[in-house]
């Protein structure tokens, strides 16, 4: 039997039909997307996108200097961005699972009832209580590879490398920001997984895509590991 991971069955890379390349009304038949190389997704239509995620900084609690600076590091950064460079904000509810499950974990080996109690409180209040209201945001850059970059050459992985120079351009800038941009240590396996909660935003909340999702192999669509 053919051997397939997760990664060719969501963008459709290694799936032959004689129907050309994907199931009739299968995701491959209307997904965008044709492939993820190197941190960079790439698109049916041949666009290369580049997308970096950026922790934020309150920039209010910063004195006026400090703001001053950060300002006009932007400022700099924005002369010399992407055009296509865009900015976005995902909001999610607070996911706090994690925490109470490890909260359960520390009330059943306390010996103390009063503190059990107290953990007890703390997992109601938390994990029923505040959940149900709190949210969480992620920022985005995301930019694209223009014709005015000059890769060297106009290969694939030319391309890749001079939109890889570009968000090392944009890490440099917005460090002077205070900002910092993430380095996944698998890119591919970070974008796969920002794709799957942009396409299934609930279904994403509660089925997590495991890690290194890329090498897994899986009984899917009829079609199984060896």
């Amino acid at each position: 039997m053919q051997k397939l991971n997760i990664k060719e069955l969501i963008f459709g890379g290694a799936v032959k039909t004689a129907g050309g390349g994907a199931w009739r009304d299968s995701i491959q038949a209307w997904l965008p997307i044709k492939n993820i190389i190197n941190g960079v997704v790439i698109t049916r239509d041949n666009r290369f996108v580049k997308i970096l995620e950026v922790l934020p900084v309150n920039i209010y609690l910063k004195s006026p200097n400090d703001r001053q600076n950060i300002i006009s590091s932007y400022a700099a950064y924005l002369k010399i961005a992407p055009d296509s460079l865009q900015l976005e904000a995902r909001t999610f509810p607070a996911d706090t699972a994690a925490y109470v499950d490890r909260m359960r974990e520390y009330a059943e080996a306390e010996d103390n009832e009063c503190c059990r109690e107290m953990i007890e409180d703390n997992i109601a209040q938390i994990g029923e209580g505040v959940a149900s209201d709190a949210i969480r945001h992620r920022f985005f850059l995301i930019f694209q590879y223009e014709a005015n970059m000059k890769s060297k050459g106009h290969s694939v992985a030319a391309i890749i490398q001079r939109l890889n120079e570009e968000a090392d351009t944009a890490r440099r800038y917005l460090d002077l920001c205070e900002l910092e941009v993430l380095e996944p240590r698998f890119s591919d396996d970070f974008l796969l997984k920002l794709l799957y909660e942009i396409i299934n935003k609930r279904t994403s909340q509660r089925v997590k895509l495991p890690e290194g999702v890329f090498d897994m192999t899986t009984a899917i669509h009829g079609i199984y590991e060896e």
